[in-house]
């Protein structure tokens, strides 16, 4: 028979629940339950714990801080007079059931309406001594445990004096140290208010402002014969005086007073609940318990989640350092909320639960409506536009903006470059730095995602090249057939528009997404080696100058032939020993010698400039994570990590003083070529057809416009961005269809989302928590959504042409380094990165990755294979003449994944990808069935026979070496 307490069973059918479940659920684990399904919309405040020991100092008696919790453990070293470093909390298992015990003989007071310590105090030692024998009952003894709880608390902001000092009994008049050797008289020696250190402690700062305290009182004394144990929860916060370090509203109260010669005992039962008060369910249930038997139940629980190290195995001494990431308590409280059954079975173990699939939310689903995604966008938008200007004026905008400026002017610069060598300079420079301030200032302004950086990209270069050689070879004005293409275009992105065209990215899955962002950042890496590499191409080492032949210069005159003067000076006349180099050059002269030739490394030099300034972003980067200064002020550098080694390295250049190959920026604002004006006429130059003929290629523009954009825009908009201002896929798509049309008739070029850019504006807008508990990672909160930095960027771009003073000095090594940044930058967190890694490495090394343990790594390897042999094909395209069949390729992207559903399951897929939007649907429909079906069968009544009991039976086999006999039948007892 079960022997269930019908008082605490809660309702009939909660107890018929117990009797006949088809699992075996323990007593405790069905009253948290019960608890902790309640409804509150109120959170559980975060708790400060902090433990005191009793010290004494001659007569005195003091409590002194001995440690401290938020999240992690912190321990005041008594020899080196300071904070230990956060730590994982290690306890004993002996420690937890002494705890335990403590809390079922001691007094436990719920919700005591408090308003100071002495008169908790005096509550709290009444009530215990009416619990025990009646010859204890005294008015010395209550006294006697009262005075000893209201004596001073010594924290550790208070500097102790020096020891010889405090020995010789000369610190009564010091003002840094309460008078603690002095014997005192008075029943109440604690402070009725927060001290001036306690109100000015830093460390406040690391406390949630919601935040309440927890304190924990031990000590060992002489008048008592067994121990005074209370555990107390106020109906109301309370500041109690000097009781904590902080002046933070003290909650709960444990205090553990007992006779002498067990003070390591003492200490570590408080550790033991100091540790249970700062773990995220208990917290729950202390704040919710009813009585003791709840209190009890949540150690228990806690006791079945605790983990035991072998005592030969491990060193107890070892502080284990904090993890990174810490784990969630949702899994710990999932099977006691109102929907799930405690102790649960039937579902998937932790480690065996589906990852959670990529989805794509309101913003791509289709309306049928005409413009019915543009006008939800626009709806979705307008109210988050005061913010997006307001929340961008933060210091954190100053370093994205100067960060992104010079990404987009270095990218202008390139690709206005090579524009104007690929079209006879019908479009250079020039006209990227205005189309460049131009589009991205007009698509920051009224775009759906303000946080995406329009910029050139190569396809959209290839386009241009292929499209000026066709005219010039067929006689066509190049800017008209342009004209006609981008008008065609915008009209064909406005169809799209108006069909919800985009709702084809929900197709888009992992698979697609890292294939064309690898493809970007990848780009982006080439293309700073190459121009690197190239540097020592143009500034060759020169291997025949030898320093040890710098002593046989000799300086030879060519006599000339018709005239024995050079420039009205009679040559013949001159010292030729005594002229400078360039006098000799001057006058005609020449060096003959092995070390004549002698010019600076500059390849050396350029490469010093990238390389460094590469390196030093990635080491300040990851400063913040350093133990070196301050918090806000690793953060600082961090932020402004790029800033700071670009003009580092800006100034090592001018130190140096060579002549490193520098920025260019045009210096008057007119056309690259000559001839033409700011505006191109759409009629008068080419035959009629072409206007028409000119849609074909107008769809190879669209689709590579529609692709680079929305891919990019789904990857910017990434649930693990924590983006909460939604998206605008429509709206975006609108604007670069304007952009297009006003693009073409201004002659300049055509622009889209740039995705590594887009990405690195991301990573220098991410939001960290400031207040993290000691030990404890940032917590990401999100981005910083905004439209100011966007626009400063290109107005700045705009403005370049004005500072051309200024930025000449600046290396092109120097922006090749950070172009080589953001290729890398865009990489990490990318799972196929991840993948390709695991190649290289032995399984044993590998790491802990979710989907390894799920999917065998040979599947894994081929899954990779397939994405690497895709984007080797993407990179064949993209250097071919054949570029310009790239967007119907990144299309054939979505083909390939849609075919991998005939090579891989749909658990593997599951973690290696997204689901495709039909197939998740249906899995989520067949689980919803197996759902329903399953509740069916529990309320379904089971027929009283022994096939029944057998079946039962075999459900529940114990695990391996557990006793049979202990193990409960499903059945009703009989």
């Amino acid at each position: 028979c079960l022997n269930i307490k019908v008082e605490n069973s809660g309702s009939i059918q909660d107890l018929c629940l117990r009797l006949f479940a088809p699992s075996a659920v323990s007593p405790a684990a069905e009253r948290l339950r019960y608890i902790l399904s309640e409804d509150d919309d109120m959170p559980t405040p975060t708790l400060f714990t902090e433990m005191d020991t009793l010290q004494r100092e001659g007569d005195e008696l003091e409590w002194k801080e001995s440690a401290r919790w938020v999240k992690f453990e912190e321990k005041v070293e008594e020899g080196g007079e300071r904070w230990s470093k956060p730590h994982v909390s290690t306890l004993s298992l002996h420690s937890l059931f002494e705890l335990r015990t403590c809390l079922q003989t001691g007094t436990v007071l719920l919700d005591l309406d408090g308003y100071s310590l002495p008169q908790i105090v005096v509550t709290t030692s009444q009530t215990f001594l009416l619990s025990i024998e009646e010859g204890m009952l005294s008015p010395e003894l209550r006294d006697k445990i009262s005075f000893v709880l209201l004596r001073k608390h010594r924290h550790q902001t208070k500097k102790p004096i020096h020891r010889s000092l405090a020995d010789m009994g000369k610190s009564s008049s010091g003002s840094e140290c309460p008078v603690l050797h002095l014997p005192s008289r008075s029943m109440n020696d604690i402070a009725d208010t927060p001290s001036t250190d306690q109100l000015k402690n830093k460390f406040m700062k690391k406390i949630p402002r919601d935040a309440e305290a927890s304190n924990v009182l031990v000590g060992e004394v002489d008048f008592l014969s067994k121990p005074f144990v209370a555990f107390v929860r106020l109906a109301q916060a309370t500041t109690l005086g000097g009781l904590t370090e902080v002046p933070v509203p003290t909650r709960f109260l444990f205090i553990l007073l007992g006779p002498q010669g067990k003070a390591k005992s003492y200490n570590e039962i408080g550790r033991a609940i100091a540790t249970l008060m700062v773990d995220d369910l208990f917290s729950d249930v202390a704040y919710k318990a009813r009585d003791r038997e709840d209190l009890i139940a949540g150690i228990d629980e806690f006791l079945d989640e605790v983990i035991v190290l072998p005592p030969g195995e491990w060193d107890p001494k070892i502080r284990i350092e904090p993890p990174k990431k810490v784990p969630s308590a949702d899994k710990r409280l999932e099977p006691f909320q109102m929907n799930g059954t405690a102790g649960g079975g039937g579902g998937l173990a932790e480690d065996e639960e589906m990852p959670a699939q990529h989805e794509l939310g309101e913003e791509l689903a289709f309306t049928g409506r005409f413009c019915g995604g543009l006008f939800l966008d626009i709806k979705r938008k307008l109210p988050w536009l005061p913010s997006d200007f307001y929340e961008g004026f933060h210091i954190q905008s100053i370093s994205a903006v100067l960060f992104i400026y010079l990404g987009c002017i270095t990218n202008a610069i390139t690709f206005g470059g090579l524009l104007g060598d690929a079209t006879d300079n019908y479009q250079g420079v020039m006209e990227s730095f205005l189309g460049t301030a131009l589009a991205g200032s007009v698509f920051c302004l009224f775009s759906g995602q303000p946080l995406i950086i329009l910029s050139s990209t190569g396809p959209i270069l290839i386009f241009e090249k292929l499209l000026f050689e066709f005219s010039k070879n067929n006689n066509i004005d190049y800017m008209e057939l342009r004209l006609w293409i981008g008008i065609h275009s915008c009209l064909q992105c406005f169809i799209l528009v108006a069909t919800d065209a985009s709702y084809i990215i929900k197709y888009m899955t992992r698979f697609t997404e890292e294939g064309f962002s690898s493809l970007i950042s990848f780009i982006f890496i080439s293309d700073a080696i190459k121009k690197m590499v190239g540097a020592f191409k143009y500034y060759p080492i020169n291997t025949d100058f030898k320093p040890d032949y710098v002593t046989t210069y000799k300086c030879e005159f060519p006599m000339p032939d018709n005239s024995s003067s050079v420039s009205g000076l009679n040559v013949t006349a001159l010292d030729w020993s005594q002229l400078s180099k360039k006098e000799c050059l001057k006058y005609g002269g020449s060096l003959l010698g092995k070390s004549c030739k002698f010019v600076p490394d500059l390849a050396l030099m350029s490469f010093i400039l990238f390389f460094g300034t590469y390196s030093m972003t990635v080491t300040l980067k990851k400063f913040k994570f350093s133990r070196y200064f301050p918090t806000k002020l690793r953060k600082l550098i961090s932020d402004f990590s790029i800033f700071m080694s670009i003009m580092t390295f800006v100034g090592l250049d001018m130190l140096m003083g060579l002549k490193t190959p520098k920025l260019i920026v045009p210096t008057e604002f007119k056309p690259t070529r000559p001839g033409r004006g700011w505006i191109v006429m759409p009629f008068g130059k080419n035959p009629w057809w072409v206007y028409l003929a000119s849609f074909v290629p107008a769809l190879l523009v669209t689709i590579l416009i529609f692709m680079d954009q929305q891919i990019s825009a789904v990857i910017v908009n990434r649930k693990e961005n924590k983006l909460k201002k939604g998206c605008g896929y429509h709206l975006d798509l609108f604007w670069v269809g304007v952009l297009m049309a006003a693009c073409s008739f201004m002659g300049l070029p055509w622009y889209v989302a740039a995705t590594v850019i887009s990405i690195a504006h991301i990573d220098s807008l991410k939001m960290e928590s400031e207040s993290s508990a000691p030990g404890e990672q940032p917590q990401f909160l999100g981005v910083r959504e905004q439209r100011v930095t966007g626009i400063l960027v290109f107005v700045l771009t705009g403005v370049s042409i004005f500072l051309a003073p200024v930025l000449k000095f600046i290396p092109m090594p120097v922006l090749y380094g950070v172009f080589l940044y953001m290729g890398v930058a865009s990489l990490s967190g990318i799972q196929f990165w991840d993948r390709i890694k695991l190649y290289m490495m032995p399984s044993k090394h590998q790491p802990d990755f979710s989907y390894l343990r799920h999917v065998p790594l040979r599947r894994v390897h081929l899954f990779t294979f397939i994405q690497i042999a895709c984007l080797a094909v993407l990179w064949v395209l993209k250097s071919t003449f054949l570029a310009i069949i790239f967007p119907v390729m990144i299309l054939g992207l979505m083909v390939v994944r849609k075919m991998l559903d005939m090579v891989f399951s749909q658990h593997d897929l599951a973690w290696l990808d997204d689901l495709l939007p039909e197939k998740e649907k249906k899995k989520k429909d067949d689980d919803k069935k197996k759902g329903k079906e399953k509740e069916k069968e529990k309320k379904r009544p089971k027929p009283d026979d022994s096939e029944d009991e057998v079946s039962g039976a075999e459900l529940l086999l114990p695990p391996a070496g557990q006793n049979t006999e202990t193990t409960h039948r499903s059945g009703p007892p009989g």
